[in-house]
């Protein structure tokens, strides 16, 4: 089976073309740069009709999208234009990666992404306070074209963007906003108990009050106000004359 993106080899590099002609569909796929975050979906997972219940209208081109994934040789895949095949091919990938979301809520899934948690391969936090904690992928809506996939942490159980700029443009519905914390769920123990610890903010060694920026605020006001009181006297100030008394100027208050 040729797979999009393949590139074509000599005949010096038989070897190497026999290996690619084994490789599975799934497995090309998830073995991408930038795909890292994915773990291949059992094949038998993905026969099952009741574990695809309602993709095929999410997901154009579904039937061939679904042969391209399963390996199968599509009786009109000779029909289709260069175009439609690129649309094929990116079906695919949409198909898999909404199977993958569902996936990975299974028994089988959930030990598969233990794996990869366990490896690091999603990432560590970039939260200094962390100490690199390793994360799990999230996505902030399980529709796909809503959102890029993003990274959870489980010990200050917040977001960021994947590093790698290839991971950052995968969708998050093939992740979903249930997984990571199911994950945790299952495998409670990775979880950790201690108290996150928090930056605190100091000067000169001493730790700022949380009422200081109501004190400097009330001062601002206050010098403001006083500001604004010397100008009003101001201008209520009579107007300064100068006339002639005996040849002699003197300064009068006008009046």
């Amino acid at each position: 089976m040729k797979y999009f993106g393949a590139q074509v080899v000599s005949d010096e590099e038989t070897d190497v073309s026999a290996s690619d002609e084994d490789t599975s569909w799934v497995s090309w796929f998830c073995n991408l740069q930038g795909n890292e975050f994915f773990c291949e979906v059992d094949e038998d997972y993905i026969q099952d009709e009741f574990n695809l219940s309602g993709l095929n209208q999410q997901v154009p081109y579904y039937d061939y999208a679904l042969d391209l994934i399963l390996d199968i040789e599509s009786p009109h895949e000779e029909m289709l234009t260069e175009e439609q095949h690129e649309l094929v091919e990116s079906a695919a990938e949409m198909l898999y990666g909404l199977i993958h979301q569902r996936f990975i809520l299974t028994s089988r899934g959930l030990s598969a992404m233990y794996d990869k948690f366990k490896s690091v391969d999603f990432g560590r936090c970039p939260r200094v306070l962390c100490g690199g904690a390793a994360c799990l992928p999230v996505g902030q809506a399980d529709v796909p074209r809503t959102s890029t996939v993003k990274i959870f942490c489980p010990k200050c159980e917040d977001i960021y963007y994947p590093r790698s700029k290839l991971q950052g443009n995968i969708d998050g519905a093939y992740f979903g906003t249930t997984f990571p914390h199911l994950f945790l769920m299952t495998y409670s123990h990775l979880r950790s108990g201690k108290q996150v610890a928090k930056y605190v903010p100091k000067v000169f060694g001493f730790k700022i009050h949380p009422s200081s920026q109501e004190v400097l605020s009330a001062r601002r006001k206050e010098k403001k106000g006083e500001r604004s009181k010397s100008s009003q006297k101001g201008a209520h100030k009579a107007p300064v004359g100068v006339k002639l008394d005996g040849g002699k100027p003197q300064i009068t208050q006008g009046g």
